[in-house]
């Protein structure tokens, strides 16, 4: 299913931009130097394709046939690899050939091309490679730049715009392969040996790690080699880690990192590409730059679902991949799969946002990405502190609008209990997690709001009202203190609330009486009474769920706190 849903992923790019992906047997690869050669293979010059991109080099890119998988051992790309492979010179640029690896790159082109090929670049090549004038190219101020760092290299002819590698390739005898059914496509084919190495997945070989391998022979079954084991033909192992590397490019804007994962998004058809943007917006990191492009996608979202065009969308309902990837050694596993429409991930993102939809400050982010979120739930508010597992769960509980993690409600008020402080960003995971778990568990009973609700009667959300109106009573009768009742009690008060409302309720006639303002001193009198009237009992201990409760009734009662207030006899 993975791989197939790649593989109509590359046909469909490719219907859309002839060459937007390399066409099959090709790849992209970015080739600083260029060695410049005449039709009788002399040297000419070496060139750089490199130009500036911000503080650093960035080489050109060119078609290439399609790079070799090396496991161990030599093997060499056709008419393009590096500096080794290509001239037999060691990387510290010194004059010594190294015997195999160039052997092997001589004999890919003459294997392929014959020993006097029709091309006339490839023959001039074959000539230049024969005498291989060491000392002449030392003589290139590029030289010793290009040798330092072993770079991809290939060859042109002088004059000419097109590398000799883009010539027209003649059949490899080494991919005459047995035909057999596809996995994939379903049809009788050449079957891979090899799949092609993915690049980009986070915490894999730099080198590349596959999706698809059979490099022992404990993986495989019944005499098959490699490959065979689970057939895939040589032209949809092609597709598919096109597309995938593609989609894991580093500049892809479908492509996000979550602690150890890597996830990758794309839509079946282009109409889906609308909801590209809100999933890439949803896994955005932080751009402090220009804050309002990291909600961009997700506003456009949102507002197709909410005026009705969304109706208007031919594809709308066409399918939406999540794929999430994990490092495994050489290999990549799957760590998440998730299929569903466009539309129904266009819904789970609205209600998404609509879960942790909280009261706060015209200054914080009205859609945040999951990056802003988690970092409220990390020590010291570092990402590299982030539960990695979290991440991922949280990600997966969005886009299959299940249950948030429990174990995110346990993170944000473990954070609010150490620093003593709801953060909007914790009351909104809170406030989600609380009412995605009620719901699922069928609780009939209203759910927490955006913002105060006086009629909420459970005890755990007027508890935590009580706190938030208690600590306001302190602050107001002894302006400017360091710490208040919340740096001291915040904790056990939404945990174990019969150990401490007790003492906060006697403490508090002592710091309403010391407010000069008896319009103030009435007003809290009458608010403290109210949220105590609803109360039956104070209990002995509060569940995590209620603990969630406590926090969202302290949190909003504090909010309530920070609005202009003229008729209830107090300002701010």
């Amino acid at each position: 299913m993975i791989l197939q849903a790649l593989a109509d992923y590359y046909d469909r790019r490719c219907a859309l931009d002839a060459g937007a992906l390399p066409r099959p047997g090709w790849e992209r690869k970015r080739l600083p130097f260029i060695v410049e050669i005449t039709r009788e293979g002399r040297f000419v010059q070496i060139v750089d394709t490199r130009v500036p991109d911000g503080k650093r080099l960035l080489a050109a890119e060119f078609p290439v046939p399609k790079a070799v998988v090396r496991t161990s051992g030599v093997a060499a790309n056709l008419l393009w690899d590096n500096v080794e492979y290509a001239l037999g010179i060691s990387a510290a640029g010194r004059a010594k050939r190294m015997s195999d690896p160039h052997e092997a790159f001589v004999a890919a082109i003459r294997g392929r091309f014959g020993d006097k090929p029709a091309d006339a670049g490839v023959a001039a090549l074959l000539e230049f490679l024969a005498e291989l004038p060491v000392d002449r190219l030392q003589l290139d101020p590029l030289w010793a730049e290009m040798t330092a760092a072993n770079p991809f290299i290939s060859f042109r002819l002088a004059g000419e715009a097109r590398l000799i590698c883009e010539c027209d390739l003649p059949p490899d005898p080494a991919e005459e392969a047995p035909a057999r059914v596809c996995l994939v496509l379903g049809t009788r084919a050449p079957i891979a040996r090899l799949h092609s190495p993915l690049k980009g997945v986070r915490g894999a070989n730099t080198s590349g790690a596959s999706l698809v391998s059979f490099n022992l022979p404990a993986f495989e079954s019944y005499g098959h080699e490699q490959g065979a084991n689970a057939p895939v033909s040589a032209d949809a192992a092609f597709k598919y880690t096109t597309a995938l590397n593609s989609l894991l490019a580093s500049d892809s804007r479908q492509k996000a990192w979550l602690g150890d994962s890597t996830f990758v998004f794309w839509a079946e058809s282009q109409r889906g590409e609308l909801v590209e943007q809100g999933v890439a917006d949803l896994f955005s990191g932080p751009a402090l730059d220009d804050p309002d492009k990291q909600s961009a996608g997700i506003k456009a979202v949102l507002k197709a679902l909410s005026d009705g065009s969304w109706t208007a969308i031919p594809d709308g309902a066409g399918r939406f991949f999540v794929l999430g990837l994990a490092p495994n050694a050489g290999r990549v596993a799957v760590r998440t799969w998730t299929v569903a429409t466009a539309e129904e991930i266009a819904i789970r993102l609205r209600d998404h946002f609509a879960d942790i939809a909280i009261e706060q400050p015209s200054f914080k982010r009205e859609h945040p990405p999951l990056y802003w979120l988690l970092r409220s739930v990390a020590l010291q508010g570092k990402a590299e502190n982030i539960p990695p597992s979290l991440q991922g769960e949280l990600a997966y509980a969005i886009l299959t609008g299940r249950p948030y993690p429990i174990s995110l409600l346990a993170a944000a008020l473990r954070r609010s209990c150490a620093e003593g402080d709801v953060t909007p960003e914790r009351a909104a995971l809170i406030k989600a997690v609380v009412n995605r778990y009620r719901r699922a568990s069928g609780e009939a009973r209203e759910e927490l709001s955006v913002s105060l609700d006086t009629a909420n009667a459970d005890p755990a959300y007027r508890l935590g009202r009580l706190f938030a109106a208690l600590e306001r009573a302190q602050e107001t009768a002894s302006p400017g203190l360091n710490a208040t009742i919340r740096d001291r009690y915040y904790g056990a008060a939404s945990s174990t609330p019969i150990t401490v409302f007790p003492r906060l309720l006697d403490l508090k006639n002592h710091h309403i009486a010391k407010i000069d303002s008896p319009n103030t001193r009435a007003w809290l009198e009458r608010l403290i009474g109210e949220i105590v009237d609803g109360i039956p009992r104070i209990p002995a201990h509060l569940s995590l769920i209620q603990q969630g409760d406590f926090a969202i009734g302290y949190y909003h009662q504090r909010q309530d706190f920070f609005r202009k207030r003229t008729s209830e006899g107090e300002s701010n």
